[in-house]
């Protein structure tokens, strides 16, 4: 009920709940906070009011009812903060699923497009030498290494399968972008020479917008162009099966 009230856009990913639970308390914070200093105001202009206080108090309020307040407002805070949105982030970023159990893509950004790689049949990434880098080249795959000859490689359109964990390495080969799928609250942003690992569960088969949350040049309304597939495991397995062995191709 509140995530229609907030609007909120609809949530695709299991991992996605905890971020909208923590969005809905910080707004009945903010809820409570504003009637409660709106009648705390309306309060002071009548009980501070001309008529019956002509003349002025120059000791001022003798309350500390105030100081009380103010502390039991950084109380329920802290209490979001330590027990909500820390919890949250360490799930998030510190306890990633197995490699084992998840669909583990590498997201490489660029001016303006997304790249991802996938492992071919034998579940291996091939090496990579960022030396090899270039405008055909984004993961810098060495192209003579036995396990990449299997290897997936794709631009503008990922493909998962449903009610799975997805671990996608962030990284970018020019300047800061931001992977960014609303509809499965993950945001993460992708800088050049790291590899920064995001996850998440999706639960519902769909086609999902990727934005980038930076501004990343003159084309930065095309980074848009990007797209998670969400699917079932057999027509992800057939999807995978169809690009394997063969070179980028670009959707």
């Amino acid at each position: 009920m509140m995530e229609k009230l907030l609007g909120l856009p609809p949530l695709a990913a299991e991992t996605g709940k905890g971020v909208d639970n923590l969005i809905i308390w910080i707004h009945w914070l903010m809820i409570a906070l504003f009637i409660g200093w709106l009648a705390y105001f309306l309060y002071a202009l009548w009980r501070f009011r001309r008529s019956r206080q002509p003349r002025a108090d120059h000791i001022g309020v003798r309350s500390h009812a105030s100081s009380y307040i103010e502390l039991a407002v950084a109380g329920v805070e802290a209490v979001l903060l330590i027990f909500v949105a820390v919890p949250l982030w360490a799930k998030a970023v510190d306890k990633l699923p197995k490699e084992s159990d998840a669909t583990v893509i590498q997201v490489v950004a660029q001016q303006f497009a997304w790249n991802a790689r996938y492992a071919g049949r034998d579940g291996v990434f091939g090496k990579q030498d960022m030396r090899l880098v270039s405008s055909d080249n984004s993961f810098g795959a060495v192209p003579d290494d036995p396990h990449g000859k299997d290897d997936v490689q794709v631009m503008n359109e990922l493909h998962v399968p449903v009610n799975k964990p997805v671990i996608c390495y962030i990284s970018s080969k020019d300047v800061i972008h931001s992977f960014k799928v609303i509809a499965f609250r993950v945001t993460q942003d992708a800088i050049p020479g790291m590899r920064i690992p995001i996850w998440f569960k999706p639960t519902q088969e769909g086609r999902y917008q990727i934005n980038c949350a930076q501004l990343c040049g003159n084309g930065h309304t095309s980074m848009s162009a990007g797209f998670v597939v969400v699917e079932s495991q057999e027509a992800y397995d057939t999807w995978l099966e169809s690009k394997a062995g063969g070179a980028t191709v670009f959707e």
